[in-house]
């Protein structure tokens, strides 16, 4: 089994409509993917290779600072957005039986009285503005998957569409986050630490641009599936509050980033756009059955949170 590939062109962020019969043939590779495995490449959204690069060159810049520079940075600094900001190595474990995960990150949410590191790119451009671009242009293409998704499922489009309506406020928990890898002595690792702990996505849909192989995805079966690094494609997978509404249509699997091979130095870096509901939206299963109780998904992005982080 291997990853599918769907191209987007036809629904690129720089085309203002779909036809009918072009939307058919999307949903038709979108369902076969989120159904059997939950993930799907996409090529030819309209983000381009050079948009990528730019944000991950910013942000390297800035995890290549001495921690004390970071540190003012720190994720849970900010009081009225508690997941923006920087998360040091080992701080988190997305699979809470595992040591601490061998990576950086920077969380970016667009929501008031945040502070936004000082560095700039090559072209002068800041940290904030870079970030800032590049999580809209997010914002619009995962709302055009979002409908794509829908229509799978002979769904009216504001199904999916209204309750993310408030995405890059505060009143959304959608963000973005740059994701750092360092090289590793794996001979030096703990016992059972990855680079990214084993786990499934918490909200409605990620969009993940990798510069590199390394991830890799376990099916339902059981297989192991290593995601393989498409120049210009976007990786989108099914997270848990999608798994949800959807009744298990849509599938939300499970993935991790192992160490590198004995010898291997190479970084590795990844931007992910986590795509959540709005905070207050209650997520109920969209067939009417009640196989999962009803929950909002601010509750249930906390819960999530405490097992990643550690209970307050």
């Amino acid at each position: 089994m291997s990853i599918p590939v769907s191209d987007f062109s036809a629904f690129s962020l720089d085309k203002k409509d779909i036809d009918k019969e072009q939307l058919n043939i999307l949903s038709k590779e979108f369902k076969g993917a989120f159904t059997e495995l939950g993930f799907l490449f996409l090529t030819n959204t309209g983000i381009t290779y050079e948009e990528v690069k730019n944000v991950m060159d910013i942000s390297r810049t800035f995890f290549l600072q001495p921690d004390k520079l970071k540190l003012p940075f720190t994720r849970g600094n900010f009081s009225h957005n508690p997941n923006h900001g920087w998360v040091a190595l080992e701080i988190e474990k997305l699979d809470p039986r595992r040591p601490g995960d061998l990576k950086e990150a920077f969380n970016v949410l667009l929501h008031p009285d945040i502070r936004w590191p000082s560095v700039k790119s090559s072209d002068g451009e800041s940290f904030q503005d870079v970030h800032t671009s590049f999580f809209l242009r997010c914002k619009e293409l995962s709302l055009r998957v979002l409908r794509v998704m829908a229509h799978c499922l002979e769904l009216d489009p504001e199904v999916f569409l209204g309750p993310h309506r408030n995405m890059g406020t505060d009143k959304n928990s959608t963000a973005l986050r740059s994701l750092y890898y360092p090289p590793v002595n794996s001979e030096e690792a703990k016992e059972g630490q990855l680079r990214c702990g084993e786990h499934s996505d918490y909200g409605s849909i990620t969009l993940l641009f990798q510069s590199s192989e390394g991830l890799e995805v376990r099916s339902r079966s059981g297989e192991i599936i290593a995601a393989p690094c498409i120049p210009g494609a976007v990786l989108v997978n099914i997270a848990d509050l999608m798994q949800r509404w959807t009744n298990e249509q849509f599938v939300s699997v499970r993935h991790r980033v192992l160490l590198p091979s004995a010898g291997d130095s190479r970084t590795r870096q990844s931007m992910a756009f986590f795509v959540h509901p709005d905070d207050d939206s209650l997520i109920t299963c969209c067939d009417g059955s009640d196989k999962y109780p009803p929950v909002t998904a601010g509750d249930y992005l906390i819960e999530r949170f405490n097992d990643s982080y550690g209970k307050k």
